[in-house]
């Protein structure tokens, strides 16, 4: 009796490389996975947080974590953005810029992009962290019309603790890491490449971000969803606090709140990166929906 030979696995058709962006004068450095011989379904563009780099949507540690592969794989063009005043553009912008110039900057970015690359029914901005605030405040200016939702995770509306407060950020490992048990072994030798400064205009600037959500929240007309970590120590998160959340946000035609378990503030590079990416990949899907011709449009 012969034994048919196993067939080799399919080779993954995905094109990953670094770009740059020409945000108006303003090189930012970027991560993108696309598919390939097939046109994208939507852009699904990540914004990390204070401290990380592009690096952080990659799957430093672990093939499962990266949002990069696994949304190229489902169909859509996936890219990672270094925020200004990380990668290519630190030396430029060595103190980095507030919420409402990075804003500014980053939708430059994204015209261009859409400018250089197919990018499919739209775009879907992913921010985590300090990275979803000046999503948000793209979203809520409009000045790029191809946005389609929202999905943000390790960002609320109000603190839990001040991002001022004395030791948060050198002594800040439960803050923004939760359990060890949460991370595949060498998340913290791989992250090496990952973590990165953070510039001072954005820290400056964070103390302000209560007053600034409630000022632009009214203002952003696309569906939005938020993602809590189960170990979320840096937002307030109680019902109370979300209700007031998701009060702010009148003019969106959707809001979902969810709750990430096994997981904590930095969820893309835990073992949960995986089952949020989908979940987040999904919510994309239903905003494709939304905008597809002859669909209902509404809440």
């Amino acid at each position: 009796m012969t034994t048919a030979p196993v067939a080799p696995p399919p080779a993954r058709s995905i094109d990953q490389r670094h770009i740059t962006l020409d945000a108006d004068g303003i090189m930012l450095s970027a991560r993108l996975a696309q598919p390939v011989h097939v046109p994208p379904r939507a852009t699904i563009v990540a914004l990390h947080g204070a401290g990380m780099s592009a690096g952080y949507f990659d799957g430093p540690a672990h093939p499962e974590t990266s949002l990069l592969a696994v949304a190229a794989e489902l169909g859509f063009t996936a890219v990672a953005i270094d925020r200004p005043g990380y990668g290519r553009s630190a030396g430029r912008l060595p103190y980095g810029q507030g919420v409402v110039a990075q804003s500014h900057t980053l939708a430059a970015a994204l015209r261009r992009l859409v400018a250089q690359y197919e990018t499919g029914a739209g775009i879907f901005l992913m921010g985590h962290s300090f990275g979803s605030k000046p999503a948000l405040q793209i979203a809520a200016d409009g000045t790029v019309p191809e946005i389609i939702g929202l999905d943000l995770s390790g960002c609320g509306a109000e603190y839990l603790v001040p991002p001022t407060a004395p030791g948060t950020r050198a002594g800040s490992w439960k803050l923004n890491w939760g359990p060890l048990r949460l991370y595949p072994p060498g998340t913290f030798q791989s992250s090496i490449g990952v973590v990165a400064p953070a510039p001072e205009r954005e820290l400056a600037d964070a103390a302000q971000w209560p007053t600034v959500f409630a000022a632009l929240a009214e203002r952003i007309r696309v569906p939005v969803r938020f993602t809590f970590a189960e170990h979320e120590a840096w937002w307030r998160r109680d019902h109370q606090a979300l209700t007031r959340l998701r009060s702010r946000l009148v003019a969106a035609p959707r809001v979902l709140i969810d709750h990430q378990p096994g997981a904590g503030h930095n969820i893309s590079l835990g073992w949960a990166a995986r089952a949020y990416h989908l979940r987040a990949l999904g919510f994309a899907e239903e905003c494709l929906h939304r905008r597809s011709p002859g669909t209902e449009q509404r809440a």
